[in-house]
């Protein structure tokens, strides 16, 4: 497996850990983390995997340690694009914010389960059949071609999965804290916090064709694909809190995962030539063909996503998004705050609101029209004035 028995029980343990230490530590009591709190574990997450890589690169040598950090940067460029969809399906659902952690816990669990039993089974398939590598490649091109099509992220978050379960079952329109199951009218019923578990699970699997073929791409060591995929899913629960006002504003992201995915898959292609023993393709023997080298795929990679990435945050399109999303965010957020929520917090919330809405008037025609549903976001800001109005008014000598 690439890697003794006992590294292989120890990695698995130090996962499980953190797993459960997310679970027990921060999850298993509903709160919204603080952008601080996000801040820190994200970057305590992300210096985990890169540790991890600089062990790999010391133990297992460059070319080793090359694939991980490839593979680890791969995958989590992946899995932040993955939080658009989680965003989509829980603002479907109105998960509340408070209970949106364990939403996402349980996703990255169901992620790591799925995406390691493609790992093996793309393992055997390629150990036993080489031709797997053109069926990568093409999966990947078709993906890129996918994230190229306009309104990529727009999909139903309900699929025949939710409506059937719907139909079929017992199933409550309300939340009951973070419970699976709840009694209504003596009746024990499904909650929508079961029913977004079974949509965010079905998306996983969904995400684990494309992300396996990529890895596999960048590397055939399974030990480097378990790891670069686990880490690159830790601490993917801390991102979603620390980026989700500016997932909006990273315009320019499926393109560069577009790109990322079909030069891999050219990759992919090009290694099925070399060690081709298909009868139709050159008589079944190897075709000379150009090999890319990982080192080549991590800067493709990287340069890729600085380009992305920088293009987003300072075009003026990506302004106008960040702020249209800031405002809806602030004011749901506004208007799910408790009865006794301390004036100070309030105002703080107010005036980042405010401050989104003056940017709003100040945009050009041209980039209001990426306002969604624009009477529903209209009336969702009066309601958070008319709230704010309100407590004002419960204020102590007013």
């Amino acid at each position: 497996m690439d890697a003794p028995l006992y590294v292989w029980i120890a990695t698995v343990a130090v996962i499980g850990g953190l797993l459960a230490f997310d679970f027990f530590f921060h999850v298993r009591k509903a709160h919204t983390p603080k952008l601080r709190e996000a801040a820190i574990w994200s970057s305590i997450y992300v210096g985990l995997a890169l540790l991890f890589g600089v062990a790999v690169l010391i133990f297992g040598g460059r070319d080793m340690g090359t694939e991980y950090f490839a593979g680890y940067i791969t995958e989590k460029a992946l899995s932040v694009d993955n939080l658009f969809v989680f965003l989509i399906i829980m603002a479907s659902f109105r998960v509340p914010r408070a209970d949106q952690q364990k939403v996402l816990l349980f996703g990255i669990v169901f992620s790591l389960i799925a995406r390691t039993g493609f790992i093996f089974l793309g393992a055997a398939l390629i150990n036993t059949f080489a031709w797997v590598f053109y069926l990568f490649g093409l999966i990947l091109l078709i993906t890129a071609g996918n994230l190229l099509k306009p309104g990529g992220h727009d999909d139903e978050s309900e699929g025949i999965v939710i409506r059937l379960a719907k139909r079929v079952l017992p199933t409550s329109e309300h939340y009951d804290g973070d419970k699976l199951f709840t009694t209504e009218n003596g009746k024990r019923v499904l909650t929508p916090m079961l029913l977004v578990m079974v949509a965010i699970g079905g998306t996983d699997i969904l995400f684990a064709l494309d992300s396996i073929p990529a890895i596999f791409g960048l590397t055939q060591n399974v030990f480097i694909v378990f790891t670069a995929t686990a880490f690159s899913l830790m601490g993917l629960r801390q991102l979603y809190f620390l980026i989700d006002g500016l997932l909006d504003r990273l315009i320019y992201l499926s393109y560069g995962l577009a790109t990322i995915l079909a030069f891999i898959g050219v990759k992919l292609i090009l290694h099925a030539l070399h060690e081709n023993n298909l009868p139709f393709v050159n008589d079944g023997q190897p075709v000379p063909v150009v090999e890319v080298s990982t080192g080549l795929s991590l800067s493709v990679i990287l340069g890729v996503l600085l380009i992305t990435v920088l293009a987003s945050i300072f075009s003026p399109k990506g302004k106008a998004k960040n702020a249209i999303s800031g405002a809806k965010r602030h004011a749901t957020e506004y208007l799910d705050l408790n009865y006794e929520t301390d004036m100070a917090e309030r105002e703080t919330i107010f005036n980042r609101m405010c401050a989104e809405e003056s940017m709003l008037r100040d945009l050009p025609e041209k980039y209001k029209r990426f306002i969604r549903h624009e009477s529903e976001f209209m009336e969702l800001l009066r309601q958070a004035h008319l709230e704010h109005d309100k407590a004002l008014d419960r204020e102590p000598g007013r």
